[in-house]
């Protein structure tokens, strides 16, 4: 039986990215729909150019008029130098000139980044996806006017595909949980939060000794019976570096591929963490376990069919089976249905629910053992020698 832990978890998205312009101006056109699943560096918006395009080419004239201004100024340095080596000019008038040069050289460099700014803007108008994902409610449409950096987003892309379950665990369980990650990546299984798959609606088990549905019609759905556990299989990929000192517990989380998309972001799950495996377990049914004042309690089935009443301890419930820490052995049987009418020392046999009454018993005399049926009411009368009542046992 796998040693497992339960718990309730929320899907979170691997990556969110909130989409915002970088650049103010007037949004052109819109290049997906909401809800859309995109790729990174596809086309998501595109802004009104023009304005962009003009700054542009007024940064690239100013640099053409200041790489003019440089040129003619290091031309006029080489020749004062020529004339200040000569003696011909003094001192002061040279080393202005150089100093005009230089003034120039550095506005030549600040032209030369006013144009990569102007380009890098223009190359702003166009917004792209900056991850693979799937897009969320736009908030603005063709013709807005886009600010820069502005408090909402365009649109929001999560990524789904792989997708995060975050959930928490008690503390007491981190010893050997890190134990168990250290080996290899801990399992994880989730189920939708209503133990169904999304949208199934819900409905009640049948209670134990109620009819069956008749043959042939439809039978009611059983919340059991229904397939939700997720595709492909999770681990666990992260644990928190503390405990919650005020709920006790630590935060895990798992990844899953996701790849068909079941686990949605913002979705309740249950989560089963899978610690290891007991390769000895005493299992029953849950059926079987019942509650009392001393204690929880099983009805064994004796080799004589005779039953007893044994308190046992339970280590865990999986699924629809406990396991037993104390009070049963392997191989022992145990009365699943019918224990309001036991007692210790009740003769049960072994029979199908909803079989009708118990069969009349055959035989020399000796009372013969019926299957109970849904009343469990009394055997029709034996028809062996002794011709005696045979009575209707309870079913395990």
């Amino acid at each position: 039986m796998p040693v497992t832990i339960p718990a309730v978890g929320t899907a979170e998205p691997l990556v969110t990215v909130q989409v915002r312009s970088q650049v103010t101006g007037q949004l052109g056109q819109v290049h997906f729909a909401e809800g859309q699943e995109v790729r990174k560096g596809d086309t998501l918006f595109t802004l009104d150019a023009r304005p962009f395009e003009a700054a542009l080419r007024q940064a690239e004239a100013v640099l053409a008029r200041d790489t003019a201004q440089s040129k003619n100024a290091k031309s006029q340095q080489a020749r004062y130098k020529e004339l200040f080596d000569k003696g011909l000019i003094p001192r002061d008038q040279y080393e202005t000139q150089d100093a005009t040069a230089a003034a120039l050289e550095a506005t030549l460099a600040a032209d030369q980044s006013q144009v990569e700014n102007a380009r890098l803007n223009l190359q702003y108008t166009t917004i792209k996806a900056p991850i693979s994902g799937r897009t969320g409610a736009l908030a603005v449409h063709a013709g807005d006017l886009v600010r820069a950096n502005d408090t909402a987003p365009l649109v929001i892309i999560n990524q789904v595909a792989p997708i995060y379950v975050s959930f928490s665990v008690p503390g007491r369980f981190l010893p050997e949980i890190r134990q168990g990650q250290a080996k290899r990546p801990l399992q994880i299984q989730v189920r939708d939060s209503q133990g169904d798959a999304p949208g199934t609606p819900q409905t009640a088990p049948p209670a134990p000794g109620s009819d069956p549905p008749p043959a042939g019609g439809p039978a009611a759905p059983s919340s059991r019976g229904r397939a939700s556990l997720v595709s492909e299989g999770g681990v666990v990929s992260f644990i928190d570096n503390s405990v919650d000192s005020s709920t006790g517990t630590i935060k895990l989380k798992g990844t899953f591929p996701n790849t068909d998309h079941a686990l949605w972001p913002g979705l309740f799950v249950q989560v089963t963490l899978v610690l290891g495996t007991d390769p000895n377990a005493v299992v029953v049914p849950a059926a079987a376990v019942q509650a009392s004042q001393a204690g929880q309690y099983v009805f064994v089935v004796k080799p004589d069919r005779t039953v007893e009443m044994r308190t046992v301890k339970i280590a865990r419930q999986q699924g629809e089976e406990m396991v037993i820490a104390q009070g049963l052995k392997g191989g022992e049987e145990v009365v699943t249905d019918g224990h309001l009418r036991l007692t210790p020392g009740s003769r049960v046999t072994t029979g199908t629910r909803g079989q009708g009454a118990g069969r009349a018993g055959e035989g020399g005399g000796e009372r013969g053992a019926g299957e109970r049926g849904d009343s469990g009411g009394n055997g029709e009368p034996g028809r062996g020698n002794g011709g005696r009542r045979g009575s209707g046992g309870n079913q395990s």
